[in-house]
């Protein structure tokens, strides 16, 4: 996890009462910075305020506790609350009305927000992806929204702004595919293109029993590289915009490509590496940052 002297943490317990119910109360690692104090201080509240919707729906999704139809009437909810925000009606919950405030304030289109719920009821239903493509068009629905609403609220919204920022949150998207490839595995659920793992002799078994031979490797080296070039493809972002902003997402882009190379030194044995960022990792990343491109 990033230092807390440099970036605000947002893996804290949430209780947020939804119809009569709380969302489960997780604590959460984050590879990458959400609300750092390189931004402008009146913006870190709202982002928090997204960070709790996108994550509290996410820990619904992702409980293994909690019955399917109960996880379907939960987000079910969080859509009738959007859709009371869309349609200027008071939501039933103070959470939902601070964000219908927000969504209002910085004038943020909400289908970003209903993009994401699609992503989180998806997990609930598909659990493996046949080819990249159906795989991509998951990531443009539960990672893109997010950098697209914080380019809305800073106010940068142009077709290759929005472009840029696709490409660096599919990335991220898929590095944390790849760490978390045997956590995903006990929900159910395998993020690597089905047609891909036959191509390079990858099964099930693969996962399962945790098997690290020359077919993982070559699977693994090839999505490294994939996820690589996305943050390659985006990081033109950084070097448009100005200020603050340019500076933060440089930090994520820049974590991102620390996390790649920590997944391309264990030659992607996620079975027996932690590829988290670590201390050393926030000092290479923070000089990488501020002194290189």
């Amino acid at each position: 996890m990033f230092e807390r002297e440099i970036f605000r943490s947002l893996n804290y317990h949430r209780h947020v009462l939804l119809n009569g119910y709380r969302a489960l109360p997780v604590d959460h690692y984050e590879n990458f910075p959400i609300a750092s104090i390189v931004l402008p201080k009146h913006l870190r509240a709202p982002i928090e305020t997204i960070y709790n919707f996108a994550r509290s729906a996410d820990d619904i999704a992702d409980s293994g506790e909690l019955p399917a139809t109960f996880k379907q009437e939960r987000l079910e909810f969080f859509r009738e609350e959007l859709k009371k925000i869309q349609c200027n009606q008071p939501p039933l919950t103070t959470f939902f009305s601070e964000l219908g405030t927000l969504i209002a304030q910085h004038n943020l289109p909400i289908t970003l927000f209903f993009q994401l719920l699609d992503a989180f009821e998806q997990d609930l239903t598909i659990k493996r992806y046949e080819n990249f493509t159906q795989l991509k068009l998951y990531c443009d629905r539960s990672a893109n929204p997010i950098g697209r609403i914080l380019l809305h609220l800073f106010g940068y919204t142009h077709d290759d702004h929005l472009k840029w920022s696709d490409s660096i949150c599919t990335s991220l998207q898929i590095i944390n595919f790849l760490q978390d490839i045997s956590e995903d595995y006990e929900l159910g659920r395998i993020y690597l293109p089905q047609d891909e793992m036959i191509s390079f002799g990858v099964t099930e078994d693969h996962i399962k029993n945790e098997v690290f031979d020359l077919s993982w490797l070559n699977l693994m080296e090839f999505q490294i590289k994939r996820a690589h070039q996305y943050l390659l493809d985006g990081a033109e972002l950084y070097e448009i915009l100005p200020g603050r902003i340019g500076i933060e997402i440089k930090s994520i882009v820049k974590s991102g490509l620390q996390v790649t190379r920590k997944l391309s030194a264990s030659r992607g044995n996620v079975f027996a590496t932690n590829h988290k960022i670590n201390s050393f990792d926030f000092v290479s990343i923070l000089l990488q940052t501020v002194f290189h491109k």
